[in-house]
């Protein structure tokens, strides 16, 4: 460029909208990141780094049969040759690939400390080895035959490829997991001889439904073993969208003791849960508490894995305690799926099994047609040459005396046989001492025998049915590969149903007599004590709740503000003094009132608001796992709940604040998990006062003064439909309206 061409400073600058520039370059960097970087390709499962490990392993001739070599060689040859980046992540990447509790099928044959599952890092690659595995050998099969398209490196010096032949389903096989901008992958391992089985079916069958497929490909298999306990019908569903997620927990054994004693054996855990990790959280749980059912836990793995649980009683079943610690420990993880690949046009998208499966046959079919063609041109070369070689041999004289006499040797023997260039070009290559192995017979039946093939592999190019029974010959081979000692290591299973909590056992079931007052301090005392007798509370306070219990029941509490509260028996305090606040126990809001504590002793309970409104609702909906309660009765502004019942027979009383009864049949109001339910009794002014539900036949019953009970048989005056105002109630009714 002359001196007059150079730009000035300010004429270097371009002046761009800084949104738009920083959109662009974001853009550019995403897709960067998406494709090169988070997700495989469809069709060899790989991503760029993992591809270019492999490559540059071939070209160190690291064959399964060879011996190994340095890791430090392989990661230098692919970060100098096709990958800069820096070393650590590369050889992070290896050493993935080599660690078969993280790989279904290792695609590097590691030597030296690759790691292990408790999370301990690999060594450093100096000190560890590598070669390739059969599997590696498999996806690479073919690289030399035009099998693929290559691309120049990131400096132009050589070449890459931009995919392997693929001759094992790699993406599914062993999985692939990434995160990128805006959209992440992850795939679990599966079987590889399912997969095959899918894919001969698929060949046959292009428009197989997922519902098929999904009996070829029951379901993940992982490199550690474990129980998928997923419901059939949402592993069909996450194999029909490729998006869903699989619950996987851990496999154990009951050893038996002497005595009745037991201890739990874990003998595999889930797929890339660190052992160590799981253990250590475990144990900060035991010693916090939260394992009641448990006295110890004590890892004694070697080669294979062994954690041994001790119960804290042998009377708690191991399977309760177990499927305890699997909602509460990482003993059971749910791996997620989302089949979100690169296609073979380099664009991302969620793919279901029939389309992951189809691509790579797809790919394995292109592949089969590359090298076909290749070695059709192969052999049309080597015929060319083959009929030079047999002119040579019925001319062999005059061919020697072309070549001793002739100024222009090549065109002399070109016009004298018409032969081609490359004909011309071969004879004049050849070595004296290859003469006398030109015999006529030999060089025929090579060129018969290639022309067979030659006329072979024409056939196959031009017939689909034929490609396909190549392609399903070439899968077969590669089955028989794995046959032999590739089980399944994840078996299918069923979560079995538990309806009691372990923690309810190691409770020692004793009477007790809960005993709660208007001002929320509550206390259990030892046996059923006599409810009308005088109890202790502080100034100014009062009994607002007292009832008999046992130890290993759950206690529910009613607030006003519509939530229900769980109390576990054995945990309330004991003796005879106060006791202690409710809110201790319990996340009440301090606007909060309780208005209900009873131990549920029916199926169903009835809960009302003081507009009227309420409804029916299954005593195992009441309870809450939480301190902070469950969220039953829907209430808002001045309307609070006012009252809960329990379900025990066929007719409904409501009063109100105004001293109106009104009767119904239970079957008018709806069974209900949380809302605002319907109207039990309307009012001009007041609200709702008290419930009950009892049997018409028996007639309804109240208590009176001085402990008396009356009961009135003759309810027609009080009987209407659901939502009517009512009438007074009879004589001698108390005051205020209640029941009880």
């Amino acid at each position: 460029m002359a001196n007059d061409d150079i730009l000035e400073p300010d004429q270097q600058i371009i002046k761009a909208d800084f949104s738009s520039a920083l959109s662009e370059r974001y853009l550019a960097y995403a897709l960067s990141t998406i494709t090169s970087r988070s997700l495989p390709d469809v069709r060899d499962g790989l991503k760029p780094v993992h591809r270019r490990l492999l490559f540059a392993m071939r070209q160190l001739k690291l064959d399964p049969d060879q011996g190994f070599k340095k890791s430090a060689r392989v990661v230098g040859d692919v970060m100098g040759k096709f990958h800069p980046h820096g070393d650590a992540a590369i050889y992070d990447a290896m050493v993935r690939l080599a660690q078969e509790f993280a790989m279904r099928y290792m695609l590097v044959d590691g030597q030296g400390n690759f790691g292990n599952i408790d999370g301990d890092n690999a060594a450093a690659m100096r000190y560890t080895e590598a070669r390739m595995t059969q599997v590696s050998r498999l996806l690479l099969d073919g690289i030399d035959e035009d099998a693929i398209d290559f691309r120049p490196t990131y400096d132009g010096e050589s070449e890459e490829p931009v995919l392997l032949p693929a001759g094992f389903p790699n993406l599914l096989a062993n999985g692939a997991q990434g995160i990128a901008v805006g959209m992440a992958t992850s795939i679990p391992p599966h079987n590889v001889l399912e997969l095959a089985d899918a894919s001969l079916h698929l060949i046959k069958h292009p428009n197989a439904s997922i519902e098929t497929l999904v009996g070829f490909v029951q379901g993940p298999d992982f490199p550690t073993g474990g129980l998928l306990v997923e419901e059939p019908d949402s592993i069909l569903e996450t194999y029909r969208t490729g998006k869903g997620g699989f619950r996987l927990r851990s496999r154990y054994e009951v050893e038996r003791e002497k005595g009745g004693a037991y201890q739990i054996v874990v003998t595999e855990i889930p797929y890339q849960v660190q052992k160590s990790r799981l253990i250590e959280k475990m144990a900060d749980m035991l010693n916090n508490k939260k394992l009641p059912f448990l006295a110890d836990i004590r890892d004694e793995s070697a080669e294979d894995i062994r954690i041994i649980l001790e119960p804290k009683s042998r009377r708690v079943d191991a399977e309760a305690i177990m499927e305890s610690l699997f909602k509460l420990t990482d003993l059971e993880v749910r791996v997620p799926m989302n089949l979100n690949v690169l296609d073979r046009d380099g664009k991302p998208g969620v793919l279901n099994l029939r389309e992951a499966l189809n691509a790579w046959l797809a790919h394995r079919r292109e592949v089969l047609q590359r090298r076909s063609q290749f070695r059709l041109d192969k052999i049309e070369r080597r015929l060319e040459m083959l009929e030079g070689y047999i002119i040579v041999f019925l001319n062999l004289d005059e061919v020697i005396r072309i070549i001793r006499e002739e100024e222009n040797p090549k065109q002399a023997l070109m016009t004298r046989f018409d032969l081609t260039e490359n004909q011309a070009n071969g004879i004049l290559d050849m070595r004296l001492r290859s003469l006398r192995r030109l015999e006529e017979m030999e060089l025929r039946k090579e060129r018969d025998a290639l022309i067979e093939e030659q006329d072979g592999l024409r056939e196959m190019m031009n017939s689909d049915d034929l490609q396909w029974k190549q392609v399903s010959s070439q899968i077969k081979e590669m089955r028989a590969v794995f046959a032999k000692d590739d089980k399944r290591m994840t078996s299918l299973a069923s979560a079995p149903v538990i309806d009691y909590d372990p923690t309810e056992i190691l409770a020692e079931k004793e009477p007790i007599t809960v005993i709660c007052s208007v001002n929320g301090w509550v206390r259990a005392m030892k046996g059923h004590v006599d409810l009308e007798q005088e109890f202790k509370f502080k100034d100014g306070d009062e009994k607002a709740f007292a009832f008999h219990a046992e130890t290993t029941d759950k206690i529910l509490a009613f607030a006003d503000n519509g939530r229900f509260y769980t109390l576990a028996g054995d945990k309330l305090p004991r003796g005879r003094g106060f006791g202690e606040p409710l809110n201790l126990m319990i996340d009440l809001p301090a606007e909060a009132t309780i208005i209900s504590m009873f131990k549920a002793t029916t199926d169903k309970l009835l809960v009302a608001a003081s507009s009227g409104h309420g409804f029916v609702v299954e005593t195992e909906q009441a309870y809450a796992q939480t301190k902070n309660g469950k969220q039953v009765l829907n209430v808002s502004g001045a309307i609070k709940a006012a009252a809960c019942c329990a379900v025990d027979g066929d007719s409904v009383a409501v009063v109100g604040v105004n001293r109106k009864l009104v009767i119904f049949q239970l079957d008018e109001v709806p069974i209900l998990g949380r809302g605002r339910g319907v109207i039990l009794q309307r009012y001009k002014d007041g609200g709702l006062a008290d419930i009950k539900v009892f049997n018409g036949a028996d007639g309804l019953s109240w208590q009176m003064g001085g402990g008396r009970t009356r009961t009135e048989t003759d309810l027609t005056p009080w009987l209407a439909k659901r939502g009517a105002a009512g009438k007074l109630p009879p004589t001698g009714f108390p005051r205020p309206a209640k029941f009880t």
